[in-house]
């Protein structure tokens, strides 16, 4: 797995703080919240994250690490298991047009 550099994702971490200040101190605003949507979304792009709360933390904690122990945390965490699906395969399914 490729890993942005660490000068980066530190610089586009600093970019998303500073608009999230601006961006709560003036929400109606629709320029300083689109520009914090932007920095939200490079971000997650960076990261590799839906969501720009997840990719801030994932920032954080892959400058707080090495490398190596940021994939190993990656690693160990549980995967969101599938939905469980109700009521018999589409194999059986059938169709009520075909009686």
């Amino acid at each position: 797995m490729l890993l942005p550099a660490k000068a980066e994702v530190a610089r586009q971490l600093r970019r998303y703080r500073a608009w999230e200040r601006v961006m709560l101190a003036a929400p109606a605003d629709r320029t300083v919240r689109a520009t914090f949507e932007d920095s939200g979304y490079t971000l997650c792009v960076l990261m590799g994250k839906r969501c720009a709360r997840e990719a801030a933390d994932a920032a954080e904690r892959y400058l707080r690490t090495t490398p190596t122990a940021y994939l190993q945390e990656q690693n160990d965490r549980p995967r969101p298991v599938a939905p469980v699906r109700r009521g018999p395969p589409a194999t059986q399914r059938r169709s009520p047009a075909g009686r």
